[in-house]
């Protein structure tokens, strides 16, 4: 055999290598070398402020939690291309009715009060979408305001002191051994999120709805059932954050959550969510919330103030945006 067709293994693996690279989706990655080199950059520039302390570390799994509980139950509705702006308005509502029933008749009823928040606000999200073919876009930002109006109405803007220190342990405040209650939450959380989105009928239908309404109703699922109910896990994992602020800050207010649509938002799609559908990362969905949560933390200990702070979390959701996988 002439040298000219003898085929070498140093000559095929740079052309091997090379089409790996080309057909590498590097945007499914992204969000872990950006995790990687924020910290790097932090852990250089905030090293004499604390950044590295063990207990700071732990701080920012406890202050992104609520909103990678968010964020999971936001990953199915994006998931399936549509959109829930109510989650924050739910997660208020949600704290103030379970403060007030707690207050009144006791632990379980406050609790069961707390999740009805949101499977009814889910439920009317999603029969207004799936029945009526509203944008999920138009009927989550009424249902925002909505929620919101109703939690500030019924309070008079008064918080609700929450004196059940068993609920208050269970739900925010307490640890489980040496880990923080409210990491175990979003831990459980994660977890179930990410086997239920990939090893379940469910969660591929769930996919399948999102990438291509029309094929998936040719192959037999009903996108209309599918629709309600990824909008119905959304208001009742909303409520169950709602809870968890309840719980850490040991009363139920109309503020809490506001706002926490855009950041849940923001770890979904930084995480590797299509925005458009089709494609849902739970494991992407933590590790954005973690990077919010990071962003955040740095700020403030490299002494920015909360104006600057709003500022850069818009570049971010811009950012999120801007590497949203395509189809």
């Amino acid at each position: 055999m002439s040298k000219a067709n003898t085929i070498t293994p140093s000559g095929t693996a740079p052309r091997n290598f090379g089409t790996m690279l080309k057909d590498l989706d590097w945007r499914r990655y992204v969000i872990y070398i950006g995790f990687v080199v924020v910290f790097l950059f932090f852990a250089v520039l905030l090293r004499d402020q604390g950044f590295l302390s063990p207990q700071n570390l732990l701080n920012i799994f406890r202050q992104t939690a609520t909103i990678t509980v968010i964020a999971v139950g936001m990953t199915y509705v994006i998931s399936c291309a549509e959109i829930d702006l109510s989650v924050g308005s739910v997660a208020g509502l949600s704290s103030v009715c379970t403060a007030m029933a707690l207050s009144q008749w006791g632990l379980i009823p406050g609790i069961l009060a707390g999740l009805a928040v949101g499977l009814v606000v889910g439920s009317i999200n999603g029969a207004l979408v799936s029945l009526l073919g509203i944008p999920s876009f138009l009927v989550t930002l009424g249902m925002l305001g909505i929620a919101a109006g109703v939690a500030q109405w019924i309070t008079a803007s008064a918080p609700q002191p929450i004196l059940n220190d068993t609920f208050n342990m269970l739900f925010g405040s307490g640890d489980f051994g040496p880990i923080p209650g409210l990491v175990v939450w979003s831990a459980v959380f994660v977890a179930i999120g990410a086997v239920v989105l990939n090893r379940t009928r469910f969660g591929r239908q769930v996919l399948a709805t999102g990438g291509n309404r029309n094929a998936a109703e040719f192959t037999g699922i009903n996108t209309k059932r599918i629709k309600f109910q990824v909008l119905l896990i959304s208001g009742a994992v909303a409520s169950v954050a709602g809870m968890l602020y309840a719980g850490r800050l040991q009363s139920g207010r109309f503020q809490w959550g506001a706002g926490d649509e855009l950041s849940a938002i923001a770890a979904v799609i930084l995480g590797g969510t299509s925005l458009f559908g089709g494609f849902g990362s739970i494991i992407g969905t933590l590790f954005g919330a973690l990077l919010i949560g990071l962003i955040n933390n740095g700020l403030i200990l490299a002494g920015l103030d909360s104006s600057q702070q709003q500022v850069v979390r818009g570049a971010i959701i811009i950012l999120a945006v801007a590497l949203a996988r395509k189809k």
